[in-house]
């Protein structure tokens, strides 16, 4: 069977809401990914302020449709989750994560539909519970993330599920999504594109890194905290991840465009 030669170019980058000098980093934002040009682009930490979307702005300067959802209010600005799409995008549906009383971060996951010109597309943008010691909460949080997927409506081609799961490739919330432990839906198993990946650079593929001049500022460890996940490929290796890169890694006009680096990946579709 012949394989897939078209490409799918998926973006996933967590953009540092107002944080630092936002506006500043904002011009830098949009250049970075007007360069990166991605298909389909999973944003989180996107705010709105009732006038401003961060997100409507960003899609507007490349052409593109978006969709947002969010649950947060930092005073009076919102802080949420976004798709960007080059194609129509002609549905969406947002889920609130659960989180115990005393740790509620009003999370959410945001589905977008796409109509894309080789058949349609799901893809979804999540952030979850951001603390060292909540991997039980995030436990929980991609439970529900799971189900959503198995929920939505039926595919032709795999899920993409994309964002800042705030968590390394070897603990149990990241497992569960890789099936290296018990998966919350039986035969709903995701591939990480930078481990799937045929051609990606050498490197540990830190998205938090204390190279970057805003993260070092908390002094943590640098890590790999930014998943783009593809769900099992289908027919003719739809889905199957072909390159997967770090990127938003420099600055520009000198200015870092956000605390987190971004991934993209190369998809067969």
């Amino acid at each position: 069977m012949t394989s897939i030669e078209t490409r799918l170019r998926v973006m996933t980058w967590n953009l540092w809401w107002r944080f630092g000098p936002w506006e500043e980093r904002f011009p830098a934002i949009a250049a970075t990914l007007a360069a990166l040009d991605a298909d389909v682009i999973a944003l989180q930490e996107v705010w709105d302020d009732g006038e401003r979307n961060a997100a409507a702005e960003l899609a507007a300067g490349l052409g593109y449709q978006h969709a947002y959802a969010s649950r947060l209010d930092l005073d009076g600005v919102q802080m949420g989750n976004a798709v960007l799409s080059r194609w129509p995008i002609t549905g969406h549906e947002m889920r609130p994560l659960p989180a115990p009383p005393d740790k509620e971060e009003l999370r959410t996951v945001i589905r977008a539909d796409i109509d894309g010109p080789r058949g349609p597309l799901q893809v979804f943008s999540t952030h979850l519970n951001w603390r060292f010691d909540q991997s039980n909460v995030r436990q929980d949080q991609v439970d529900t993330i799971a189900r959503f997927v198995h929920e939505s409506p039926l595919r032709t081609y795999p899920p993409v599920l994309c964002g800042d799961f705030n968590a390394v490739p070897d603990s149990d919330e990241i497992r569960m999504v890789t099936g290296r432990m018990q998966t919350p839906v039986d035969k709903l198993v995701f591939h990480d594109s930078w481990e799937a990946a045929i051609d990606r650079a050498d490197g540990p593929g830190f998205t938090w890194s204390n190279d970057n001049v805003f993260a070092k500022e908390d002094l943590e460890p640098s890590r790999r905290i930014d998943y783009v996940f593809v769900g099992w490929p289908k027919s003719q290796g739809a889905g199957h991840v072909l390159t997967s890169e770090v990127v938003g890694t420099e600055p520009v006009d000198g200015w870092q465009p956000s605390d987190h680096y971004g991934v993209l990946a190369e998809l067969r579709y």
